[in-house]
C-alpha cells in the first residue's frame, strides 16, 4: 500500500529542490551547480546528525534540556576527542548549519566563513580511523568560485539563497525520519542533473531502475550479503541499493568502490553520509581501477554491481606489468586498449567470492567481436563463470540511445550453462528515455532465477551450444525475436483471390452482354 502522506511529502521536497535549482542555477549550468546543492544539504545533514547524537545521549543521562547547538564552543571543545572517535567527525556549536545560517544574511565574509567552517569540519577527522572519509569532501563547493558572482556580495548573496533553500527543505526532524528524506533528494536532485546534462551527467549516475534490476539479480536466494563492490562507482547510486533491497545492516562488512572522477568520488562519498552509512562502513577510493586498484585487501565480495563507461581507452599492452596482473593472467590476453570494457569483467571476476554474483551493465560489442574479445569470451566460457546474458532496451540510460546488455559472473555456478533474456521489450516510455518498471524488473529477475525455456523471451544454452557458436555472447543469436507481422493463410488467400478472379469473370461477361445489346439496338436503328 502506498504511504500518501509519503508521497505527499516526497513531491514537496522535490518541488523545493526543484526551486532551489532554478533560483541559483543562472551563471552556474546545472551540472556544475549540483554540487553546491548537495554539499549544502551535506553541511546540514552532519550537523543535524551530531546535535541529535549528543542530545539523545544526554537526554538518555536524565538532562533532557541539554541543546549542543546553543553551547559554547569552549566547553564544546571538551567532546571533541570523543566525538571524532563516535561519530568521525566534529562540528563547533557556533559553525553548525543552523548557526550559520542564523547570521547569513548580515555575514559580509560569508564565503569565508563557509571556507573556514568547510575546513574545521575535514580538519576535525585528521588523524582518525575517519580522514580518508571526510578528506576533501568540500572541495566542489567552491565558495570563491566566480561562477557565483562577479563580487564578493554577489556570490554571498547566492550563498545566503542556498542556505535558504535547503534549509527550508523539509527533511523531517532527524530523530524521527528514517534517513530517507535525504537519501531520496540526492537521488532526485542527481536524476534531474543528469538528464538535463546529457552524457556528461548520465556517465557518473545510474538510474534508479537499472540500479534496481542489478542489485535484485545479484541477491537473488540472499537476505544478506557480507560486502558491496563497484569497481566504477559513480556517485554511489548502485552501491546502496544492497541495502535499499535487502534491509538495513544486511550489509555486514559495507560498501567498497573506486572512482576515477574526484568530483564524482566526492559526491560519493556525501551519498553514503546523507544515506546514513557511518564512515566505518564504508571505503571509497579515487583512483584509476585497471592499473591502480586500491581494495586488494578488502576483496573477495559477494555482491559487486557495475555500470563501468562504455569502450574507454586504458593501457592494455602497452603496459608489460598487466599481462602477468593476477586480474589479467588468467585469460591469457588483455583487453584492447581502444576498448577496456573486458578488463572491467576480469578484474570484477577476479574479486567475486566463490559464493557471489556480479551484474554488470555491458556496451553489446564485447558480446560479438572478436580477435582480444573473443579470447576472453572463450576463456570465460569454457571456465564456466558466465551465468548469464541480459539484452536490455534502448534509451535507458541519460546521454546514450544504446541498448546495452547484463552479463551475470558467478564463480559456483550449479550447471555448466548459460541462461539469454531478451528483455529489450521490457520497458515503458518515459518523455525521452525508456524506464524499467516494478513489473519490468519482476519479469526480468523471475526468468532468471527460474532458469527456464521462454518462447521468444528466454534460452538456456548449453556449453556446446555457446561453443558452437564461436564464443558468440549476443542475445539475439540465440533468442528468436517474436515475428509480430501479421500471418498470412496462404491457402485461404488463394481461395479468395479465384473467387475474386471468378467475380470478375462474371462481371466482364455481364458487361459484355450489356455492351453486345446496345450494340445490337444500333445497328437496328440504322437498317431501319
Amino acid at each position: 500500500m502506498v504511504d500518501t502522506k509519503k508521497e505527499q511529502e516526497r513531491d514537496e521536497l522535490h518541488r523545493a529542490i526543484w526551486a532551489i535549482a532554478d533560483e541559483l542555477r543562472g551563471a552556474v549550468d546545472g551540472w556544475n551547480f549540483k554540487n553546491y546543492v548537495l554539499g549544502a544539504m551535506f553541511y546540514r545533514y552532519i550537523s543535524e546528525n551530531l546535535i541529535n547524537y549528543i542530545n539523545e545521549g544526554e537526554a538518555d543521562a536524565g538532562n533532557t534540556e541539554f541543546d549542543y547547538a546553543t553551547m559554547s564552543d569552549e566547553d564544546a571543545e571538551e567532546a571533541r576527542e570523543g566525538l571524532v572517535e563516535e561519530k568521525g567527525f566534529f562540528i563547533l556549536p557556533s559553525e553548525l548549519f543552523w548557526n550559520v545560517l542564523k547570521s547569513a544574511p548580515n555575514d559580509e565574509n560569508l564565503n569565508m566563513t563557509l571556507e573556514t567552517v568547510f575546513r574545521h569540519i575535514e580538519e576535525s577527522a585528521k588523524g582518525s580511523e575517519s580522514e580518508n572519509s571526510f578528506a576533501g569532501l568540500f572541495d566542489d563547493f567552491d565558495v570563491n568560485s566566480n561562477k557565483l558572482g562577479s563580487t564578493v556580495a554577489k556570490r554571498n548573496e547566492k550563498l545566503v539563497k542556498l542556505l535558504n533553500g535547503v534549509a527550508a527543505m523539509n527533511l523531517g526532524d532527524v530523530k524521527h525520519h528514517d534517513i530517507d528524506a535525504f537519501g531520496d533528494a540526492y537521488e532526485y536532485l542527481m536524476t534531474m542533473y543528469a538528464s538535463n546534462a546529457g552524457k556528461s551527467g548520465g556517465e557518473f549516475f545510474t538510474p534508479a531502475d537499472v540500479s534496481e534490476l542489478l542489485t535484485r539479480l545479484g541477491t537473488v536466494g540472499k537476505t544478506e550479503i557480507n560486502k558491496v563492490y563497484d569497481p566504477a562507482c559513480g556517485s554511489g547510486s548502485l552501491l546502496l541499493k544492497a541495502e535499499k533491497i535487502l534491509g538495513k545492516d544486511a550489509v555486514r562488512n559495507g560498501f567498497f568502490g573506486q572512482e576515477i572522477n574526484i568530483t564524482t568520488y566526492n559526491l560519493c562519498r556525501i551519498n553514503m553520509f546523507l544515506h546514513d552509512v557511518g564512515f566505518d562502513k564504508f571505503s571509497i577510493a579515487c583512483e584509476d581501477t585497471l592499473t591502480a586498484p586500491q581494495h586488494w585487501d578488502n576483496e573477495p565480495f559477494e555482491l559487486i554491481v557495475s555500470n563501468p563507461p562504455y569502450s574507454i581507452k586504458w593501457e592494455g599492452d602497452s603496459n608489460p606489468l598487466l599481462i602477468n596482473d593476477p586480474r589479467f593472467a588468467p585469460a591469457g590476453v588483455l583487453a584492447p586498449k581502444s576498448k577496456a570494457d573486458l578488463a572491467f569483467i576480469m578484474h570484477s571476476l577476479s574479486w567475486l567470492a566463490s559464493n557471489g554474483t556480479a551484474a554488470i551493465v555491458c556496451f553489446p560489442g564485447i558480446m560479438y567481436r572478436g580477435g582480444a574479445e573473443q579470447k576472453i569470451r572463450k576463456y570465460l566460457i569454457d571456465n564456466n563463470f558466465v551465468d548469464c546474458v541480459i539484452q536490455l532496451p534502448s534509451n535507458l540510460f541519460f546521454g546514450t540511445s544504446i541498448a546495452t546488455c547484463i552479463m551475470v559472473l558467478k564463480k559456483g555456478k550449479a550447471d555448466n550453462k548459460v541462461l539469454f533474456i531478451d528483455a529489450s521489450n521490457e520497458c515503458v516510455k518515459v518523455t525521452n528515455n525508456n524506464k524499467l518498471t516494478a513489473e519490468n524488473i519482476d519479469h526480468i529477475v523471475d526468468a532468471f532465477a527460474g532458469r527456464s525455456e521462454v518462447e521468444h523471451f528466454t534460452h538456456l544454452a548449453s556449453y556446446d551450444e555457446v561453443a558452437e557458436n564461436n564464443y558468440n555472447l549476443s542475445v539475439s543469436t540465440y533468442v528468436e525475436a517474436e515475428d509480430t507481422r501479421e500471418k498470412v493463410d496462404i491457402v485461404k488467400l488463394n481461395a479468395e483471390i479465384e473467387e475474386i478472379v471468378a467475380r470478375e469473370q462474371v462481371l466482364r461477361d455481364e458487361i459484355a452482354r450489356i455492351i453486345a445489346e446496345i450494340e445490337g439496338v444500333q445497328v437496328n436503328g440504322t437498317e431501319r
